[in-house]
């Protein structure tokens, strides 16, 4: 039988829910009853004949599945109706490559954009199945990581809402990154195959696979006129299979599309191994060709894991790179329109052999000269960079390039030849400098910089914050902005407030537009009239009991996946992203560890109970990140099950962090934990996240933090610990001493040796040890010691601000009012003034 809604007794939380207006895209609308009806037999018929049941035997997993092709009509009825329109003005494409896309779930999020989630809720009712129980059955699609992933997703939204022919190339990985679970309080990672079914959202166009060549040799040749011409031979075939994922805007009048490419063998087996006798061999070289699309960032600590990376980022670009020229010569352009015609964005240094890919085939397949072939490659691409950190500014052994990219690495040498001339000329006799711009970096191996391929080949180079795009300036790679200044620019990170605020908190959602109205859902400066009513007494408690619903789901969903209880009443302190030491999960521990004896020893009571939560993956291989998950666990054993502590804090850590998982935390946080080393963090996006849902920051003047206390006020923002340019000054003078600290402070001395004498590791001897040495004992770069006093002073005010609710209320309010300039639509349109030179192609 249909699994129909099960009545459950009615809380407060419930009833206020209950009150709020219906959002339906827009709630000022009524249902529309056609399309209701038209919902519910598309339904019908596709759990029918789709999926081979009838009403009475389907599950809500399979309905799923019918609700998704019937909605999935709709979509591409739009889908089809933007490329004619595109085409029809010949517009300029915008090509956004990215090893990650961090889409989520897709059903909930496409209702919404159509505007007809309520619609749909209708239909599904009137079969006997409740549509939020449907929602939850859809996988993540497992498409990345973390933040560059997920701005990824953002952008796309936006390029659909503001009617811009933008389109995302990525990887169709079969498995994600990984499936998180604890064991013993120990990061476990178990296989994400988020492709197990076929998902509903894709479109396969096989009939349009690519020929990707890969290996070879260089034969060293003449043309006929006597110019060398060499030629790359003996290469190996892969086959790029494209996907194409709709990307819905808001309204639905503008659906563009995210493709996906999958790695296939080529058709056959290698007949002459198999002719040899050697059939496994064969296999083997078919299936080795089709990993190259089955799992996000293979490790690279082995060789095998390097290959697999290096190819999986050339396999991207070149995909990509031959879609693009389809597209272009289908439109019957001319080779010299590409810039005007294309613009490609290497979302981070993983797309950056576009360069190199580019140049090679308007070279060898297009016969272009160099410098035009140059000029052309030069004017259309444009690099993002998102990091400051060094083992992220990837970097691949010229001996790996020699053998899986041979031509590429010759035309990488030819452009470092040239480059170099250029800078010789500009600075004659600066070895130095030659050596430290040069792509080809010396040393016992030689190695190709990617990071500097990318600036090198691209007309613009932009960074994700005021404050990082000055970093990257003068303090990351300052030779080239010194030779190239016009080349640098800002484009401050954002975020769809359509996902992170219409779809995941609809009763504040729905309040807002009761109160201001639904401008803001595609303009979010307009949110800025919430400010009218921050002295309205009765608007305010009816934030407060939205943030107290939130707080109960998300309760509700910890127990579910951790079995540990959590208060709602108490404050919500939470600290959700990649786990890492700049990041500094650690620092917000050693405080817990603080509060911990400051109860049991010193006999104190915290100003209000407090709820720590964390959520994050460790990458693999990451050892130190992965201890900091072990010991927020063993801590929040401790704190959980101590009698004398567990009413007034509590720490949990949520397993397996995703999008759908983020959209149940952010409309619940009271305390936004931004906490990162200064100078360390790009932007981050989860800050603007946790501030549009009403959260207030507890940070560092690091990333976008800076330019949201600009916008949100000083008063409204808990800033503490050193700025960037003290936190480099310590690092660089060699004058941090963090055992002076150590020694100096009893308060730090205490947290650091409980962490050193086992005491939240009594059965596992010694096992935090290398964390006491590493922040102790060795130059820590991300400065952990130097900033936790001045973050217990900062907890300590939080919560006693925290006490006069009235107050907090008011910044929770002006943190969602002033956070308009975080929106990816203002970003969105910067890129598109700014560097790709595109306008909205409007119905």
């Amino acid at each position: 039988m249909p699994q129909k809604t099960v009545a459950k007794e009615t809380t407060v939380e419930q009833a206020l829910l209950d009150s709020m207006p219906a959002l339906n895209g827009n709630n000022k609308r009524p249902l529309d009853a056609a399309m209701v009806k038209k919902l519910e037999k598309r339904i019908r018929y596709h759990i029918k004949y789709s999926l081979g049941h009838t009403l009475a035997d389907v599950t809500c997993h399979k309905v799923l599945q019918a609700v998704s092709l019937a909605v999935r009509e709709l979509i591409i009825d739009g889908m089809l109706k933007t490329e004619t329109r595109y085409r029809r003005k010949k517009t300029k494409r915008v090509y956004y490559l990215s090893m990650e896309f961090l889409m989520g779930r897709s059903l909930e999020n496409n209702l919404y954009n159509l505007g007809v989630y309520s619609e749909c809720r209708e239909a599904l009712s009137g079969l006997g199945f409740d549509l939020q129980a449907v929602v939850d059955q859809e996988p993540d699609a497992a498409l990345g990581n973390a933040g560059l992933g997920r701005l990824a997703a953002c952008f796309l939204d936006s390029m659909a809402t503001l009617h811009l022919p933008g389109f995302g190339c990525g990887i169709n990985y079969e498995y994600g990154l990984f499936r998180q679970k604890l064991d013993n309080g120990y990061q476990v990672e178990m296989p994400d195959n988020w492709l197990r079914e076929l998902s509903p959202w894709q479109i396969e166009r096989r009939d349009e696979a690519h020929i990707i060549p890969i290996n070879g040799r260089i034969y060293h040749e003449l043309d006929r006129n006597g110019q060398y011409n060499p030629m790359w031979l003996e290469w190996k075939v892969l086959i790029g299979i494209p996907y194409d994922m709709p990307i819905v805007g808001y309204g639905g009048k503008t659906v563009n599309y995210l493709r996906l490419y999958t790695a296939h063998s080529s058709d056959e087996f290698d007949m002459s191994i198999f002719n040899q006798g050697d059939y496994l061999k064969a296999v083997e070289q078919k299936m080795a060709s089709e990993t190259i699309s089955k799992v996000l960032y293979p490790s690279d600590s082995v060789a095998s894991g390097k290959e697999l990376r290096l190819t999986q980022e050339y396999f991207l670009v070149a995909c990509a790179i031959r879609d693009i020229f389809k597209k272009f010569d289908q439109e019957g352009y001319k080779l010299h329109q590409l810039p005007e015609k294309v613009a490609i964005q290497l979302n981070d240094t993983h797309p950056a052999l576009a360069v190199a890919e580019l140049m090679r085939v308007l070279i060898d397949e297009k016969d272009l000269k160099w410098q035009e072939a140059w000029q052309l490659m030069h004017e259309t691409l444009a690099y993002t960079n998102h990091t400051l950190m060094p083992e992220a500014l990837e970097k691949w052994p010229v001996s790996l390039f020699e053998k899986v990219l041979p031509r590429h690495l010759q035309i990488i040498f030819e452009l470092n030849h040239r480059f170099l001339q250029q800078v010789a000329k500009k600075w004659p006799g600066d070895a130095e400098r030659l050596r430290r711009m040069s792509i080809v970096e010396e040393g016992p191996e030689k190695q190709v910089r990617m990071a500097h391929l990318s600036i090198i080949g691209s007309h613009s180079v932009n960074g994700v914050a005021r404050l990082h795009s000055e970093l990257v300036k003068h303090k990351l790679v300052p030779d080239f902005y010194e030779f190239w200044p016009d080349k640098f620019n800002n484009k401050t990170n954002g975020i769809t407030q359509r996902r992170w605020l219409l779809e995941s908190n609809p009763e504040l959602a729905g309040l807002l537009n009761e109160t201001i109205g639904d401008a803001w859902i595609t303009d979010l400066d307009a949110i800025r009239e919430l400010e009218n009513h921050a002295e309205d007494t009765a608007f305010l408690q009816k934030l407060c009991d939205i943030k107290r619903a939130n707080k109960v789901r998300l309760a509700e969903t910890i127990y579910e996946s951790t079995r540990m209880r959590v208060d709602p009443d108490s404050m919500f302190d939470i600290q959700v992203k990649r786990i890492h030491e700049y990041k500094r999960q650690l620092l917000n521990v050693l405080n817990i560890i603080h509060q911990y004896f400051s109860i049991v020893e010193d006999g104190m009571s915290l100003p209000v109970p407090k709820t720590y939560i964390f959520a994050g993956k460790a990458a693999p291989g990451y050892q130190m990140a992965k201890l900091i998950i072990k010991l927020i666990n063993n801590v929040a054993r401790m704190v959980n099950n101590d009698p004398a502590v567990n009413q007034q804090m509590r720490v949990v850590f949520v397993p397996d962090y995703r999008v759908s998982l983020a959209e149940r935390i952010f409309p619940a946080a009271d305390l936004s934990e931004q906490i990162s080393t200064a100078g360390k963090e790009a932007s981050g996006t989860g800050n603007m996240k946790f501030a549009l849902n009403g959260a207030v920051t507890i940070g560092t003047l690091d990333g976008a933090n800076v330019e949201i206390r600009e916008e949100v006020g000083e008063e409204n923002i808990y800033i503490f610990g050193m700025r960037a340019e003290q936190a480099l000054e310590l690092i660089q003078s060699h004058t941090y001493k963090p055992w002076l600290y150590y020694q100096e402070n009893p308060r730090i001395k205490r947290v650091m040796d409980s962490i050193a004498v086992n005491y939240f590791s009594r059965n596992e001897q010694d096992i935090f040890l290398p964390l006491f040495e590493k922040v102790v004992y060795t130059v820590d770069e991300f400065l952990h010691l130097a900033d936790l006093q001045p973050y217990i002073d900062m907890q300590q005010r939080v919560s006693e601000d925290y006490l006069d609710r009235h107050a907090w209320a008011q910044k929770s309010l002006f943190n969602i009012a002033r956070i308009g300039k975080f929106s990816s639509d203002r970003t969105i349109k910067q890129y598109a003034s700014d560097i790709w030179h595109l306008s909205p192609v409007a119905p």
